[in-house]
């Protein structure tokens, strides 16, 4: 269960903190319905347009190396939101069979086009596919969004549906400091679990989760 970065090729981006401040609890609300406001409204609300930039096409191509993956096998974005990263694995691995689930209808509707119909709508902690059924899954950015038991239920179900545990993925929100946490909770919309990089640990433990994982923090120097 390595700490490795899939991420590593994308920027880092400025944050203006004090703007999520102003009515932070309707827009706390609003963001955790995943609708319109979350992916293309004000970046008060979430990612301020949630929009295919090529950013993802290098984080394929790291999943690829990272992971041996190859024409004919099958692999799921849990979290997928509009399906970038499931139609660059495609593009980077011809032949390579995509799947993506998200629980936003909002973003599975305005998904790219060349995907749509590799999008499903659920839920982390209770993947829709049987046992063994994919070669790698990846969750980014998604499970924190649950309670701490949920959490547990869909490494559970990351595991579960992977033919190598080893060959599965997840990023999470963390911090190392106070100092993190209450810049981290000054910005944070939609995460119910978060904490410190060693509970995350043990949390994976507790799960039975053997894959990797790296976490999302917030520094002060990222930070207006």
């Amino acid at each position: 269960m390595p700490l490795f970065n899939l991420l590593q090729t994308v920027p880092n981006i400025r944050r203006n903190v004090p703007s999520r401040l102003v009515n932070k609890e309707f827009n706390r609300r609003i963001s955790s319905q995943f609708g319109e406001a979350y992916f293309d409204g004000p970046r008060e609300q979430g990612y301020g347009g949630y929009v295919y930039d090529g950013r993802w096409v290098a984080v394929a191509e790291t999943a690829r190396d990272r992971y041996n993956l190859v024409s004919g096998q099958r692999v799921l974005d849990v979290g997928c939101a509009k399906g970038f990263l499931v139609h660059d694995l495609m593009q980077v691995v011809p032949g390579l069979d995509v799947w993506g689930l998200d629980i936003s209808n909002y973003a599975l509707q305005h998904a790219k086009p060349e995907v749509v119909n590799r999008l499903r709508w659920g839920n982390a902690k209770a993947l829709p596919w049987p046992d063994n059924f994919f070669d790698a899954v990846f969750a980014i950015n998604t499970i924190h969004n649950l309670d701490r038991d949920d959490c547990i239920r869909s490494l559970r179900e990351i595991t579960r549906v992977c033919k190598q545990p080893e060959n599965c993925f997840v990023q999470v929100d963390a911090y190392r400091d106070p100092k993190e946490k209450e810049l981290f909770e000054a910005w944070v919309l939609t995460a119910r679990t978060y904490c410190m990089p060693q509970q995350w640990e043990a949390l994976f433990e507790e799960a039975g989760y053997r894959g990797d994982y790296f976490w999302t923090i917030l520094e002060p120097e990222t930070c207006d």
